[in-house]
């Protein structure tokens, strides 16, 4: 008898049991939403927080579908398989290109602008065979270059380097100048050559007029023509923008000394980048620095720069170096010893260089 009456016993307080943990598990699930309801939608778990939600989650099998609020079930079973471990021996699919050969490949389409098949056959040539026109596409793509027709136009800076020897660049700064006759803007016409870096001051005016760039013109073409004669080659094109102070007859008397203008497009100062720079450096250098009163007071700082810029200013484009390049004096006895060196200036100490005493 006491066996028999302890069964339904059992069975009764299990059942309690079971029906309070059911009710108290009810209520966690409300509350629980409660809670989800005020959180941001997605929640970012760290590896701890999912290897403890994956430890305890897992025994539950099924049941976890009607349970997980945190993610959605389906990110919980992605889990679950990222944790089966794989096999042994993957089945195999194409080998990947060694990386040697994938550094080639971007190489020769930098270097060439070539297109896919190509670049193929120049590696055929060279005995690497493995690889198809697919493949070669998809490096390139990788590395984000662009297909063959995007690349096959010569860039901009290619342009000039390779032709920098016999291009000059010209364009117009402006400076405001007491005179006698009150405030007056003054134009300066300067030409740049792009290889060497030289310039030249075309003119000083506070009237750019047709026959004033006419002038200009005859002159101009009097000086390329000097420096066909030895000195430099003619130039093969002369870069301008579309300021209304370059007339069609500066053009033309160019033109016909072999000297050709070529137009920019309006707005593009960096296809104009030499001769902007140097007007940038000319007025934050030297000319922003002074009231100038009068045309020869301008001309005198203009020309003061540009013999500083030509013989003592390093250029960081040029080596870091003068375009005269650097004097040839004797070596000092240490290399290290500044005491022999001095500082010379220009324009009332604003331009400034360093150099050896004279021994």
């Amino acid at each position: 008898m006491p066996v028999r009456f302890l069964n339904p016993l059992f069975f009764i307080i299990a059942k309690s049991t079971h029906s309070e943990m059911a009710r108290q598990v009810q209520y966690l699930k409300v509350e629980n939403q409660i809670l989800r309801a005020r959180l941001p939608k997605y929640i970012q778990t760290t590896p701890a927080e999912r290897f403890q939600l994956l430890k305890f989650g897992k025994p539950l099998g099924a049941a976890i579908k009607t349970l997980i609020t945190i993610v959605h079930p389906r990110t919980f079973a992605r889990w679950v398989n990222d944790e089966t471990p794989k096999p042994l021996n993957p089945p195999k699919g194409r080998p990947r290109i060694r990386k040697d050969v994938e550094t080639l490949v971007v190489r020769i389409a930098r270097e060439t602008g070539w297109g896919y098949t190509r670049i193929v056959g120049e590696l055929r040539k060279l005995h690497i065979r493995k690889i198809s026109r697919g493949t070669v596409k998809n490096i390139l793509v990788a590395n984000d270059i662009e297909p063959a027709p995007t690349r096959r136009g010569l860039a901009w800076a290619e342009f000039i380097q390779r032709h920098k020897q016999t291009l000059w660049a010209c364009d117009f700064f402006s400076k405001s100048v007491w005179t006698p006759l009150g405030m007056r803007r003054f134009y300066v016409l300067v030409f740049i050559h792009i290889g060497s870096r030289r310039v030249h001051i075309a003119g000083i005016t506070d009237r750019a007029d047709r026959d004033w760039m006419a002038q200009r013109a005859r002159e101009l073409a009097d000086f390329f023509r000097g420096r066909g004669r030895g000195q430099a080659e003619l130039p093969t094109m002369v870069f301008r923008d579309q300021d209304v102070r370059f007339t069609k007859q500066f053009d033309a008397i160019l033109k016909s000394a072999g000297v050709p203008m070529q137009k920019l497009t309006a707005y593009s100062p960096n296809l104009n980048a030499y001769i902007e720079r140097w007007i940038q450096s000319i007025k934050h250098e030297c000319l922003d620095h002074f009231i100038v009163f009068g045309e020869r007071h301008l001309r005198y700082l203009v020309e003061e720069y540009v013999d500083y810029y030509h013989h003592q200013r390093p250029h960081q484009g040029l080596s870091n170096e003068p375009l005269h390049g650097l004097q040839l004096i004797e070596e000092p006895d240490q290399p290290d010893d500044a005491s022999h060196i001095i500082c010379n200036s220009r324009l009332g100490g604003l331009l400034k260089h360093y150099e050896r005493r004279a021994a």
